[in-house]
């Protein structure tokens, strides 16, 4: 993209770019931080002072942050479409394995998350209420549905071509620009290029939040909720969808066996690679894939 301006800033614990035709005023730059600083404040577990920690301890009912629709419900198709295995209430989970608010990163046990979720937290009629203890993560769509509400106050700013870019989930609008997909074994290399105009892209991967447990095997920020335990069979995703929102929750339910039936009902193109290597593309996907012997198509 040849624009006149990049603007780099650290929120939400990754790197952002905005990419525009010219330079962000002040006022626009507040209102992007405004806008991050609020959402985290609504929703980040690592936060004292969010809404999610203040339900943690003994549940109760708030007033329901402005995105609780839009992301609860997409909770639940994703809930429906992988069996269970994808769960807002997860955040316990990653508590008990050490990706908890003080990054201990101490392993105390797999702590499946509660199946019957959408008994104990409602979030329709103006009320995000929850019926006991427990802790909500958002953060398998969470960041896009960000990416998004970033991307509506630049746009609005600044109506030329934009990028929004939060340490690699992406929203592109205007002119098309070709994303690398990073290997999730080598960040050196890339599997392949990925055209993307006003679109989003999304990834996911193991080799992201990762840390030692005390037996030697290497745990991630990636669980089976049914399980409390990270995911083993894929290795990394990446969605292309009409917002970053339905992108990211696209790519993390492509760790499990419904999320390609989910990106089909969604619209969304995808591409992951398997643990052992293999790369694997929905029908009709338009990334440049560079592809070795073993690769196969599904």
């Amino acid at each position: 993209m040849t624009a006149a301006a990049s603007w780099r800033f650290e929120a939400i614990g990754t790197a952002w770019e905005v990419v525009t035709d010219g330079p962000l005023t002040a006022e626009a730059r507040d209102a992007v931080r405004a806008v991050v600083d609020g959402f985290d404040r609504e929703w980040s577990r690592f936060r004292l002072d969010s809404v999610v920690t203040a339900l943690a301890g003994a549940g109760g009912s708030v007033p329901a942050p402005a995105d609780a629709a839009a992301m609860l419900d997409a909770f639940a198709a994703l809930d429906a479409a992988t069996a269970g295995a994808v769960n807002p209430l997860v955040g316990a989970s990653l508590n008990a394995l050490g990706y908890d608010a003080a990054y201990s990163l101490q392993d105390h046990g797999a702590r499946p998350a509660p199946a019957d979720w959408r008994d104990r937290l409602t979030w329709h009629g103006g009320a995000l209420s929850l019926s006991g203890p427990g802790t909500i993560d958002v953060g398998a769509l969470g960041k896009g549905r960000l990416v998004d509400l970033v991307l509506a106050v630049v746009a609005t700013a600044s109506p030329g071509d934009v990028v929004v870019d939060a340490g690699g989930d992406l929203a592109v609008r205007g002119r098309p620009q070709r994303i690398g997909l990073e290997h999730p074994f080598d960040p050196r290399r890339a599997i392949g290029v990925w055209e993307v105009g006003d679109a989003a892209l999304c990834a996911s991967a193991v080799n992201r939040r990762s840390w030692p447990s005390a037996t030697g095997t290497t745990l991630h920020h990636v669980l089976d909720a049914r399980t409390g335990r990270p995911v083993r069979t894929y290795a990394a995703t990446w969605t292309v969808a009409a917002d970053a929102m339905t992108a990211d929750a696209v790519a993390t339910a492509l760790f499990f066996d419904g999320g390609p039936r989910l990106a089909h009902e969604w619209g969304a193109e995808w591409v992951r690679m398997t643990t052992d290597g293999a790369v694997e593309w929905s029908p009709g996907c338009r990334a440049d894939l560079f592809l070795g012997a073993d690769s196969v198509e599904r």
